[in-house]
C-alpha cells in the first residue's frame, strides 16, 4: 500500500464528509474519485496529504510514498522564470548535479587530483542514471503537449493566466514522477488535444493516480477503479465509469430486495409475537423472537439519491432552412490570425460542436457568430431566427446584487413570478433559494441560472460557450439529453468530450484560418481522424522510396484536372521533399556521431584525461541538440508534405 485511509471520520465544520471509511491506494491504481457537487471530493484529497486531520481513525502513508498534488490553491505562485524554468524544477538532484560536474570541471582543469576525478565520474554516471543530459528535451516535450508552443515555454511564468499556469505545474509535477499523484479537476484547464495527451500520458504513468473529474469520458478511458463519495461513505468499484455506473444499480437493487426481504421476515415475527405473546404456552416462544429481532443487523432502505435538474429547452417559431451564413469571415488580434476568409453555414437541425486546441479562436467564431465580436466580411442571419447566447463570461455577466428571481425576470420572457419559481425549482433553486443573491451562489448554481435564462427565452438556435463548466456529471447528461430533444438548431464549444459525442451532429474545426466540417458525429469524426492518421503514416513510408517515376506523371495528372490546382504546388512540392532527403541523411549522420560518442564516454580510458573527457561531454550535448532540432525540422517538413500531397 502507498497511502490510504483507515476507518477515518471527518468532519467539516457540522457536516460529516466521510464516516468510518477505509480506503487502500495500491500501486498501479488508477482511481476516479467521484460524488455530486458538495459531496467533498476536494476536501477527501487534502485529508490524504495532511492538509486536515481526520476528528478519527488514521491516514497511512508507505514510509519512501512521494505525492504530487495539483489543486486550485497552487495558483497563487508567482515567479519571473520562464515556464520551461519552472517546469524545470521537477528536477531538483539533476540541476544540483549539473553546478557540482561544474565546478569540479573548473577544479580539474586548475590541477588533476585522482580524488577530484573519482568525483567527478561518480558525478556524471550519477547524471547518466538519472537522464539528466535530457531534461530539457523531457520537460519541453511534456509543455508542447500540454499545449504550449516553443515561443510561449520561453516566457516569464507570471504572465500567463490561471488556467496556463495550472498547465505549468502539471507538467513540473509528472516529471517529477511521484508514487501517488493526486489531480483536482486537471481537464478544466485542458482543451482537447492536450486532455488527450495527458490521457495517454497518464495510461502509461508507472505511478498511481487519483483523479477528480466531472469528465465522464476521460475517466471512463483512464482509470480502472471508482471511489464514489456518497451518503458519507467510500464506494469502491473495480471498473472504469461505465462500469461503475452499471454495477452501482446493480448493488442498489440487491440491497432493496435485501431490505424488502428482512421487511418481511420483521412483520411475519411481529405478527406471532402479536398473536401469541399472551397466551401461556407460546409466552417463551415469542420472548425469544423479541430478543432476536432486537439483535437483528437492519438492512437500510435505499434508494438512488441525486440532484435532479429538469431541462425543457422550448421553440416558439419555426425560421427558415438556413440558420446564418458566415462569407469570406476575417479576424485577427494583432499578429494572431483567427480566421482568413472563412466561410460556413448552419442549417435548420444542425447540432455543431466546435472543437480544437486553445488559442485556435473557438469562442471567437461563437462570438462572430452571435454579433459579440468585431470583424471583417459577412454574417447573414436566416429567416425567423431568435436566438440566445450562453457564453463563457455568463457568469460574470450577472448581476451580483440581484436575487436569483429578479435575474430571471429581466429576460422579459413574459412569464409570471410564479412560473419562474416553478421553473427555478426545475433546476434545484426550490421555495427561498429563489430569493438568493447571485453574489451567495457557488460556480455550480451561477451556471445553473445562466443555463435557465437561456431556457426562458423558447429561441430556436442557441450558441453556448462551455456549457458543462462547474456542474457535475449528472448534470451534464440531463443538459445532453434536453439538447437532443431540443428542436431547435445549436453550436457548442466544449471541452467534454462525453457531451460532444452525444450532442453534435456535426463537428466544425478552425485549421489553416479556415472552418472546416465534419458531417457527422465526434465518435465517427475520431474515427475518421485515426484512418486519416494510418493513411498519413503509410505515406510516410512511400517518402523512403524514390519520387522521379512519380513527378514525372504529375505534371498529366494536373492538365486532367481542370486546373483544380496551381502549378507552383508541384515545384514547391519537388522543393519540400529536397529538403525532406536533405535532412533525412543529415539526421542519421548526427545519429551515427552520437553512437560514436556513447562508444568514447563507454571507454574507462576516456576518464583519464579530464580535459579530454569535458570536451568529449560538451560535444555529446552538443550533437543531442543537433539531432532534436534536426528531427523537429523532419516532422515538420513531413507535415507539409502530406498536406501538398493530400489535394495533389
Amino acid at each position: 500500500m502507498l497511502l490510504g485511509l483507515q476507518n477515518v471520520t471527518f468532519e467539516f465544520g457540522a457536516r460529516v464528509i466521510v464516516e468510518d471509511a477505509t480506503w487502500h491506494i495500491q500501486p498501479g491504481d488508477r482511481i476516479g474519485l467521484i460524488g455530486y457537487n458538495g459531496t467533498g471530493k476536494s476536501t477527501l484529497l487534502k485529508v490524504l496529504v495532511g492538509q486536515y486531520l481526520p476528528s478519527k481513525g488514521t491516514v497511512e502513508k508507505g514510509r519512501n510514498t512521494s505525492i504530487g498534488y495539483l489543486h486550485q490553491d497552487l495558483l497563487s505562485f508567482d515567479t519571473n522564470d520562464s515556464i520551461l524554468e519552472v517546469a524545470m524544477g521537477a528536477f531538483e538532484r539533476v540541476r544540483e548535479l549539473e553546478k557540482e560536474i561544474e565546478e569540479l570541471g573548473k577544479e580539474l582543469e586548475e590541477e588533476e587530483n585522482e580524488k577530484l576525478l573519482i568525483e567527478y565520474t561518480d558525478k556524471l554516471h550519477e547524471m547518466d542514471v538519472l537522464d539528466g543530459y535530457n531534461i530539457q528535451y523531457k520537460t519541453e516535450e511534456v509543455l508542447h503537449g500540454l499545449g504550449f508552443t516553443n515561443e510561449q515555454i520561453g516566457k516569464p511564468y507570471k504572465e500567463f493566466s490561471g488556467g496556463w499556469r495550472m498547465r505549468v505545474l502539471l507538467a513540473k509535477m509528472i516529471l517529477q514522477q511521484p508514487d501517488v499523484l493526486l489531480l483536482d479537476e486537471p481537464t478544466n484547464h485542458l482543451d482537447l488535444p492536450s486532455i488527450e495527451w495527458l490521457e495517454k500520458y497518464l495510461m502509461h504513468y508507472q505511478g498511481s493516480v487519483v483523479i477528480v473529474s466531472h469528465d465522464k469520458y476521460f475517466l471512463n478511458r483512464m482509470v480502472n477503479k471508482i471511489v464514489e463519495i456518497y451518503q458519507q461513505e467510500l464506494h469502491i468499484y473495480t471498473g472504469n465509469y461505465e462500469y461503475y455506473e452499471a454495477e452501482k444499480l446493480i448493488r442498489i437493487d440487491m440491497q432493496q430486495k435485501a431490505y424488502e426481504n428482512q421487511q418481511d421476515y420483521i412483520r411475519q415475527q411481529e405478527r406471532f409475537v402479536e398473536r401469541f405473546k399472551a397466551k401461556a404456552s407460546k409466552a417463551a416462544a415469542a420472548q425469544s423472537i423479541v430478543k432476536r429481532l432486537d439483535k437483528i443487523e437492519r438492512i437500510e432502505n435505499v434508494s438512488l439519491e441525486r440532484p435532479n435538474i429538469k431541462i425543457n429547452f422550448q421553440v416558439n417559431n419555426q425560421p427558415g432552412r438556413v440558420i446564418v451564413t458566415l462569407k469570406d469571415i476575417n479576424k485577427q488580434f494583432g499578429d494572431n490570425v483567427i480566421v482568413k476568409g472563412a466561410v460556413a453555414e448552419i442549417d435548420r437541425g444542425d447540432k455543431i460542436a466546435l472543437i480544437g486546441a486553445n488559442g485556435k479562436g473557438k469562442s471567437t467564431v461563437l462570438r462572430i457568430i452571435a454579433d459579440a465580436e468585431t470583424f471583417e466580411g459577412e454574417r447573414v442571419w436566416g429567416h425567423n431566427v431568435e436566438s440566445s447566447f450562453y457564453a463563457q463570461h455568463q457568469l460574470e455577466a450577472l448581476n451580483l446584487n440581484n436575487t436569483i428571481l429578479d435575474e430571471m425576470s429581466e429576460t422579459r420572457s413574459g412569464k409570471t413570478e410564479l412560473e419562474l419559481r416553478s421553473l427555478l425549482g426545475c433546476f434545484l433553486f426550490s421555495g427561498d433559494d429563489a430569493d438568493k443573491k447571485i453574489k451567495l451562489l457557488s460556480g455550480g448554481e451561477k451556471a445553473r441560472v445562466a443555463l435557465a435564462k437561456v431556457i426562458v427565452s423558447k429561441s430556436n438556435f442557441m450558441m453556448l460557450d462551455e456549457p458543462t463548466n462547474h456542474l457535475d456529471m449528472h448534470s451534464v447528461e440531463l443538459l445532453a439529453e434536453a439538447l437532443n430533444k431540443y428542436e431547435g438548431s445549436l453550436i457548442l464549444v466544449s471541452h467534454d468530450r462525453f457531451f460532444v459525442s452525444k450532442t453534435a451532429n456535426k463537428i466544425w474545426e478552425i485549421i489553416d484560418h479556415e472552418i472546416k466540417e465534419f458531417k457527422g458525429g465526434y465518435t465517427e469524426y475520431l474515427e475518421w481522424k485515426e484512418r486519416m492518421a494510418k493513411q498519413a503514416k503509410e505515406e510516410g513510408r512511400k517518402q523512403q522510396e524514390p519520387k522521379a517515376k512519380v513527378q514525372e506523371t504529375k505534371p498529366q495528372d494536373t492538365r486532367n484536372k481542370s486546373q483544380e490546382k496551381p502549378r507552383v504546388d508541384n515545384t514547391e512540392l519537388k522543393n519540400l521533399q529536397k529538403k525532406f532527403q536533405k535532412v533525412e541523411q543529415e539526421l542519421d549522420g548526427f545519429k551515427k556521431k552520437k553512437e560514436a560518442i556513447e562508444a568514447e564516454l563507454g571507454n574507462p580510458d576516456s576518464y583519464k584525461n579530464a580535459g579530454k573527457f569535458a570536451e568529449t561531454e560538451k560535444n555529446y550535448k552538443a550533437i543531442q541538440a543537433q539531432i532534436k532540432q534536426a528531427e523537429t525540422e523532419y516532422e515538420q517538413l513531413f507535415e507539409k508534405i502530406m498536406e501538398l500531397e493530400s489535394v495533389a
